[in-house]
């Protein structure tokens, strides 16, 4: 069976999606690319990706899969709801989290 050529830009490792041959998430890609983040801004924040190429080839995974990246998303929020749970954050450290990540998103 010849692999599919979307392999060279997502794989399935630990029950998880990750851009091909790196540690990122693809949730990470879906939610710069749902906030509108351009393919060569995505590539400039994450370099490990290697490609403006890898990037366009993740985003047409992403458009071309869009129940099974739900579901991983799904998956995804459950799991860190149940990590939330196992290990509370502090109220303090949560606030200081959901500042920064405004203030990145308003620098994007």
């Amino acid at each position: 069976m010849q692999e599919s050529p979307l392999a060279l830009y997502v794989e399935m490792r630990n029950g998880g999606y990750y851009v091909a041959g790196t540690r990122l998430g693809l949730d990470i890609i879906v939610e710069e690319f749902q906030r509108g983040r351009s393919p060569e801004s995505i590539l400039q924040d994450y370099p490990s990706i290697g490609s403006l190429a890898k990037v366009y080839g993740v985003i047409t995974f992403i458009l071309e899969n869009p129940d099974a990246v739900a579901a991983y998303l799904k998956d995804q929020e459950r799991l860190w709801d149940e990590v939330k749970q196992k290990h509370p954050i502090p109220v303090e450290l949560l606030e200081r989290l959901q500042r920064a990540r405004e203030l990145s998103r308003k620098s994007a």
